[in-house]
């Protein structure tokens, strides 16, 4: 395994015995990570392929949903159910307990939503999500469709049914994740592809008191090689986020920390494992995993 430490509190994160490991390979281009633990597994997209595919130690890589109606993004609410992003439906959608699915959102103020992308649920229960036109601009990962209004960032309450836009001034949010505390959201802003040289960087946006809105929203860091696609954050706060070259670590003052370097462009990536120590990283066509010596972000 190679790594990068621009910082020495970068070489701590990394277990000297732990190297990286290839978990499956072959598959198209892998997005939506999240870790499954009271079935002791990770559930992630093969998103051009349509389709919802589970990786366990015991069982390796088999299909858990054929059609995926092109989910991207997911995450589990505070009940444990499985929150996905729709390409192809322009939806949020949800899996029972039992099963079913459940459409959670498809409009706003009378609207087809454009393509939800990424997901997170804060610790109230509320669902916020991105929106970008990347699902319906081209036909490899959902199909070509007319895009309504802009593209946004939702925080939408199941209880009230409330769908509200927490920003508009994004012209590709793409991957999201709280600090700890949930003071603050960082949005992967993957910029307007149709444009040459869009405007690629991470920001990070203070949540106003009653954690509803954004208060500010400012540049938090460049990623370079690449771009940012999927985010997270571990238990002191840093951001762990895909880039060309493989995964950044960038501390909550927005300094390049160190790298892992990884063979193939990374997409997506998700805590998980027993401790949540186990790194799993989404890279083009292959899943790998690796071990490290920090916990991902528990949120309150």
């Amino acid at each position: 395994m190679r790594y990068e430490a621009v910082d020495p509190t970068f070489a701590t994160y990394i277990l000297g015995n732990a190297e990286l490991e290839t978990l499956a390979t072959g598959l198209r281009w892998i997005e939506g990570p999240v870790w499954i633990g009271d079935f002791d597994c990770l559930l992630f997209q093969d998103l051009p392929r349509n389709r919802t595919m589970r990786w366990s130690e015991t069982h390796g890589v088999t299909i858990f949903r054929d059609p995926s109606h092109y989910a991207n993004g997911q995450t589990r609410d505070r009940q444990g159910r499985l929150i996905a992003c729709s390409h192809q439906s322009r939806c949020l959608f949800r899996t029972e307990h039992d099963g079913a699915l459940t459409t959670l959102v498809t409009h706003h103020e009378g609207k087809r939503l454009n393509s939800p992308n990424d997901v997170v649920v804060k610790s109230d229960g509320t669902i916020w999500f991105t929106d970008p036109t990347y699902g319906i601009s081209t036909d490899y990962e959902g199909g070509r469709q007319q895009s309504e209004q802009p593209p946004a960032i939702y925080r939408f309450d199941p209880e009230t049914k409330e769908l509200a836009v927490v920003a508009q001034n994004f012209a590709g949010p793409n991957g999201l994740c709280f600090s700890p505390d949930e003071s603050r959201l960082y949005i992967a802003e993957t910029g307007d592809q149709t444009r040459p040289n869009p405007t690629q960087i991470i920001r990070v946006a203070t949540l106003t008191p009653d954690g509803k809105a954004f208060a500010e929203i400012t540049d938090f860091h460049k990623i370079a090689p690449g771009y940012a696609d999927g985010i997270r954050c571990d238990e002191h706060g840093n951001i762990w986020s895909s880039a060309a070259d493989g995964v950044h670590c960038i501390s909550p003052a927005g300094d390049l920390l160190g790298k892992i370097l990884i063979p193939h462009r990374v997409a997506n990536l998700t805590f998980g494992g027993l401790h949540k120590n186990r790194l799993f990283i989404a890279a083009s066509h292959s899943l790998y995993a690796l071990f490290l010596n920090v916990r991902g972000a528990q949120t309150p």
